[in-house]
């Protein structure tokens, strides 16, 4: 880390601070494990790491969160919420983050009174207001959340440094956004959907993936790995694993993404953190290789084309 980086990770620390205490919202994280290790570095004991859980959080980044709270020394707690009681997160239009983010956040702001604190922390830094789409930052701003990174001009690639330099297991860990993300804008977000993407994404974690996604196109299972795991995906043994374990956790069609992993990719521009890929929409048409169970019933497949010309326009 050079010494302009570790210049300004002081300062942020120093304004940590200043407060008399804080509630870090955690995910686990780079953004906001290295918020948390500032703040466990500013204010001790009086640093709490706090972690959202809803439908939209997988468990495995429930127990990450956990695990990187315990190697950064914080202590961690956990406040439940749902964002399925909110009909305007449910609709799944171009506002779905910053309803989620409001809703996320003032769980937060409520617990962290629970426990006398006044601030809440999180792990907005500089690079993000010019990553495309991202109304959760409205949410962040409306309401107060202090973000140090961004208030002292710290990019992602300086949060990575900084996370090196504090020696943190995840400084390379790639973004993991809620699995709302992948449910395409307009189709509604329900428990059902929220529940197979997570059962079906649970296989490329055990497989080894690293950046991935399962995208649920109303019954449609697109999967999106990064570019240097493409060659790992068509192997046949996985091409057979993704289309039995899809299946089985109630997909009706499996298909992978020849253009790869991108962020937002389902979405108005993009409204899921972006680390080091491109927001741009790709529009995948012939380039995208089904491993579908084999049909002859029209009847049967004709929702899923009605989702395919939707979704993938002619181009």
């Amino acid at each position: 880390m050079d010494d302009h980086t570790a210049t300004k990770r002081d300062a942020a620390r120093d304004a940590i601070a200043e407060r008399d205490g804080v509630l870090v919202a955690f995910s686990g994280g780079v953004d906001s494990s290295v918020v948390a290790a500032l703040a466990r570095e500013a204010l001790g004991d009086d640093a709490v790491a706090c972690t959202a859980k809803s439908e939209t959080l997988p468990d495995a980044e429930l127990d990450e969160a956990r695990r990187v709270a315990e190697e950064v020394g914080i202590r961690h707690e956990v406040v439940e919420f749902s964002e399925l009681d909110d009909p305007a997160f449910v609709k799944n239009d171009g506002e779905r983050c910053y309803h989620c983010r409001t809703m996320r956040l003032g769980a937060m702001y409520d617990h962290a009174r629970s426990l006398g604190i006044d601030t809440v922390c999180d792990g907005t830094n500089a690079s993000d207001p010019g990553e495309g789409h991202r109304p959760g930052l409205r949410a962040v701003a409306e309401l107060d959340v202090l973000s140090p990174l961004l208030a002292h001009d710290i990019s992602k690639e300086e949060v990575r440094d900084i996370a090196r330099d504090y020696g943190l297991s995840v400084a390379d860990k790639p973004a993991m956004a809620c699995l709302s993300s992948r449910i395409p804008t307009g189709i509604e977000v329900t428990e059902e959907r929220l529940s197979r993407v997570e059962r079906a994404e649970s296989l490329l974690r055990e497989w080894g993936f690293e950046q991935f996604r399962v995208r649920d196109h109303d019954g449609l299972a697109r999967i999106e790995v990064g570019d240097d795991e493409l060659d790992r995906a068509l192997d046949p043994e996985f091409v057979r694993a993704a289309r039995e374990h899809c299946d089985s956790v109630g997909f009706d069609h499996v298909t992978l993404d020849l253009h790869g992993y991108a962020t937002g990719s389902v979405s108005p521009e993009s409204d899921e953190s972006v680390t080091d890929v491109s927001a741009t929409e790709e529009s995948p048409t012939e380039e995208t290789v089904a491993t579908d169970r084999a049909t002859t019933d029209d009847d049967s497949t004709s929702e899923v084309t009605q989702v395919f010309e939707t979704e993938y326009p002619s181009r």
